[in-house]
């Protein structure tokens, strides 16, 4: 949908800061999953530079009721930061200053668009880290980090995004900044707000800056790999290496399928007939570290084909490398891939995988799974070809049955990744209706007409229609219906979810 140059103008005037029509900047309406055919529509992409800005900015679009979708790096892979509704694409780059830095003090105040690599860096070169480690750090901001609340292999130990952070500042409607936290380690004055803020997807909120815990640099970081004949083998050493009380850094998994798909580039030679991979690792003090990394192999060889522990730096870089490059190795099988995250209980992880198998056998389609083993996290794929709108129609039906399997199983349609657009209207496999109306009580708390990030995590009935907007003498059609028609995972489907009184 285009946009009329003095609507273009007249929003940049307002906010002081760059705006372009949005069909000059459609870099800015996908994200990770432009790959599964949604692409957003918006009127203007605006560039704020300041926290004023951003006020500015969510007060002139209440004003004029367009809908607002924040964007961070585009790294996302739920489309929350795709814009449905049409508006404002508000982009946080250029908000990306260190604000405080104290690191005797372990602390460190950011603008949302500072990248998570060059915090993670930063921190480095000062003996400490930032753990959440969630993937495309390169590009990846900490705003986005913050509003889906990321995690990485390393939460294990360590905890998502949300459990670093002790203030927030934010941008709420219709135009008010709000400071909750900050730089201490304790807060019990009030409701969570932070909380709320924290993997809201900017439902809520527009995340301007945050105060970040650090921690001290392990001295060492010691991986260990364990390969085994199936699924069930290593899941049994995944539950030994809790029951024994061990917390190494991270446990990760592959099953077979996906070990077969990243087997070229591992760093190692895998055992013939191979059926599942257990990654972990050992850090903190060298003599802590090799304590744990022992009682790790105590844990982990029984059963195994192979034990690894890879030795260097340069070993262990290439490993990481390696587990990173899995997705990319997955997606090229076939030219594309249809990924869910779904998390469940630990002892429920063996049947998960099983069960995304025959869902995928069901549909036709490969399926392989990897993950965060020690959180019960599974990455479920299905490997398609993107040109066969057949098969990616059938792993669009075989997603739904992955979100069933994970509430089936006493888990959750969503482990780090969020809800977005792509699972709007999910919550109610595992909500009942006064937890999700509650849920939208609190969107319209804060943000009443319901123009921050509209149909995200909770699906609204359409409240606007096409409708004119005045800017200057003439007049631009803004704001679609909620109820628009979408192309999500190359199919038409209709944006549905429960009333206010459900």
């Amino acid at each position: 949908m285009g946009a009329s140059i003095s609507l273009v103008g007249e929003l940049a005037a307002a906010i002081e800061a760059e705006c372009r029509p949005a069909d000059e900047a459609r870099e800015y309406l996908t994200d990770a999953t432009a790959i599964r055919g949604l692409k957003g529509s918006a009127d203007v992409v605006a560039f704020p530079e300041s926290v004023q800005s951003v006020v500015a900015c969510v007060r002139w679009c209440y004003e004029h009721g367009l809908p607002m979708t924040v964007r961070g790096g585009g790294t996302g892979y739920a489309g929350g930061a795709v814009p449905i509704d049409g508006g404002v694409v508000v982009s946080m780059e250029r908000l990306n200053e260190m604000l405080e830095f104290d690191p005797l003090l372990w602390r460190i105040r950011v603008q949302a668009g500072v990248r998570t690599a060059v915090l993670h860096r930063l921190a480095r070169e000062s003996g400490l880290m930032f753990p959440p480690d969630p993937g495309a750090a390169e590009d990846s901001h900490v705003g986005g980090n913050i509003a889906t609340n990321a995690g990485g292999p390393h939460a294990f130990k360590y905890g998502v995004t949300g459990t670093w952070v002790t203030g927030l500042e934010a941008v709420i409607p219709p135009g008010e900044v709000i400071s909750v936290g900050g730089a201490i380690r304790k807060d019990q004055s009030g409701y969570d707000l932070k909380g709320l803020l924290i993997g809201s997807e900017g439902t809520l909120g527009i995340v301007t800056s945050a105060w970040l815990r650090l921690h001290p640099a392990p001295e060492a970081v010691l991986p260990i790999l364990a390969v085994y004949s199936d699924v069930q083998a290593g899941c049994a050493a995944l539950e030994r290496i809790l029951g024994s009380g061990l917390v190494p850094a991270a446990v990760e998994y592959l099953d077979g399928g996906a070990l077969e798909l990243a087997a070229p580039a591992y760093p190692w030679q895998i055992p013939a007939e191979s059926g599942f991979l257990l990654l972990a690792e050992a850090d903190g003090e060298e003599h802590e570290a090799r304590r744990l990394l022992q009682e790790l192999r105590e844990a982990m060889e029984e059963g195994a084909r192979e034990v690894v522990t890879p030795a260097g730096r340069g070993e262990i870089a290439s490993l990481w490398r390696w587990r990173e490059g899995i997705s990319a190795a997955a997606a090229a099988k076939r030219g594309g891939k249809i990924g869910e995250d779904i998390v469940v209980p630990i002892d429920r992880l063996a049947e998960a995988i099983a069960a995304v198998r025959e869902i995928g056998a069901r549909n036709g389609l490969e399926a392989v799974t990897w993950g965060h083993a020690g959180a019960g996290n599974v990455h479920a794929n299905f490997l398609v070809d993107l040109e066969d709108r057949s098969e990616l129609a059938r792993a669009g039906a075989a997603a739904q049955e992955v979100f069933a399997l994970a509430v089936s199983l006493g888990g959750s349609i969503s482990g780090e990744h969020g809800l977005g657009w792509l699972k709007r209207g999910q919550l109610e496999r595992q909500w009942v209706s006064r937890a999700i109306e509650l849920h939208a009580q609190i969107k319209r708390s804060f943000d009443p007409k319901g123009l921050l990030n509209p149909g995200k995590k909770l699906c609204a009935p359409s409240r606007r229609a096409l409708r004119p907007h005045r800017a200057g003498s003439a007049h631009v059609r803004v704001g679609a219906s909620y109820s628009r028609r979408c192309l999500v995972e190359q199919r038409e489907v209709e944006c549905r979810s429960p009333s206010p009184s459900s």
